[in-house]
């Protein structure tokens, strides 16, 4: 089975997901966003990145706890990130080449400090003397956020927009201590 998806870049990224570890069982070719891998496939334990950027979650509609994935073979995912759970949906990350521009505030609703960045960021704390951040306007480029500094802890996908408020998105408090770019090199 396949999914073509709808990315907006001709050079989609394509993964094959495996019911079992080690690339076992049944399999399904995906080529773009997935928001519930249900309908395709009941479990999936382990998948190939053939090209392209990939956010796995453990849950239906991006939900829940995150990964990013690129180019390469996971064949006992849930160990390797200590999950408990398989993946459940996927989003696919479109390659961009261009300038990095991202504004990240101190408090919801782009309130407190501000600081804009062009380049990745392995602890704001030391950086600008800032608690984290709980909002952000990506006005440029694709970018992870991490929970604890040096890129450690769980991850975030911020594509171009506003994020007025992590908490209303599900996140609980969740105050992000580093930023880094997707670059086009990780495909």
């Amino acid at each position: 089975m396949s999914n073509t998806g709808s990315p907006t870049n001709m050079n989609m990224g394509r993964v094959t997901f495996y019911e079992e570890k080690n690339f076992m069982g049944r399999s399904w070719d995906c080529m773009g966003d997935c928001p519930d891998m249900h309908s395709y496939m009941s479990r999936c334990h382990s998948c190939r990145v053939h090209s392209g950027c990939f956010m796995v979650y453990d849950q239906a509609n991006y939900m829940g706890n995150s990964y990013f994935m690129r180019r390469g073979e996971y064949g006992d995912y849930m160990n390797m990130f200590g999950w408990n759970n398989c993946i459940r949906s996927c989003r696919y990350i479109p390659m961009y080449r261009g300038n990095y521009r991202m504004r990240i505030y101190e408090r919801d609703n782009f309130g407190g400090q501000m600081h804009e960045f062009m380049d990745d960021c392995d602890n704001c704390m030391d950086r600008y003397r800032m608690n984290g951040c709980m909002s952000c306007h990506v006005m440029d480029g694709h970018w992870l956020m991490y929970e604890q500094p040096h890129y450690r802890g769980r991850m975030w996908y911020f594509g171009p927009g506003e994020y007025r408020n992590f908490t209303n998105m599900g996140w609980g408090n969740m105050r992000f201590m580093s930023m880094r770019r997707i670059m086009d090199s990780w495909y």
